[in-house]
């Protein structure tokens, strides 16, 4: 066998073992990490340190100031940003005129928390209550059109309680009017 055939080898075989040690899943990241598009994502930042507590990670700006990624961290989960760029396809919910999707938070104190998002710019969808599954309970809508649900886990519930209550609630008109929501 050559030298020539011999480095080859061994430099394959270094590159494998250097790929074999590296983790798939970064230290400090999930399998499931939100990653929101924002009209304004450096706002957006500056809203979530405000609001829910967030620290920066890191930040990738590009000459027109827009944001190519960020991450940040709210408690001890990840969350990745970006700015709208409508030409690759990445739009926010306020382009959209709205989002499906609710990332929701549990907390220490779904009450103080809820109020603190208010006061930094939040829209209140659903004031903080007690919820039937155990948790208080509310939702807000951030300024960037991201829906966020709050939870702070009060009590366990059964499941078999969990169902009662749920049709219990379904029986006195609660899912009746979120069917007939927008009908007129």
């Amino acid at each position: 066998m050559s030298s020539q055939t011999t480095s080859a080898t061994k430099k394959t075989d270094d590159q494998k073992s250097t790929a074999n040690a590296v983790n798939p899943i970064p230290p400090g990241m999930r399998s499931v990490t939100p990653h929101l598009v924002c009209a304004g994502a450096a706002e957006a930042i500056e809203f979530y340190k405000k609001a829910f507590n967030a620290v920066e990670e890191g930040r990738i700006p590009l000459g027109d100031g827009k944001l190519m990624h960020a991450m940040i961290r709210i408690g001890d989960s990840a969350v990745m940003l970006v700015d709208e760029f409508p030409e690759w396809g990445s739009l926010g919910p306020k382009t959209l005129k709205g989002s499906p999707v609710t990332i929701h938070l549990y907390v220490e104190d779904a009450d103080a928390f809820a109020a603190r998002a208010v006061q930094a710019g939040a829209k209140l969808v659903m004031p903080v209550d007690e919820a039937f599954w155990g948790d208080r309970y509310g939702q807000i809508e951030d300024p960037f059109g991201h829906r966020w649900s709050i939870a702070t886990h009060v009590r366990d519930v059964a499941p078999k309680e969990i169902q009662e209550a749920s049709q219990k609630m379904q029986n006195e008109g609660c899912g009746a009017d979120a069917k007939n929501a927008g009908k007129s």
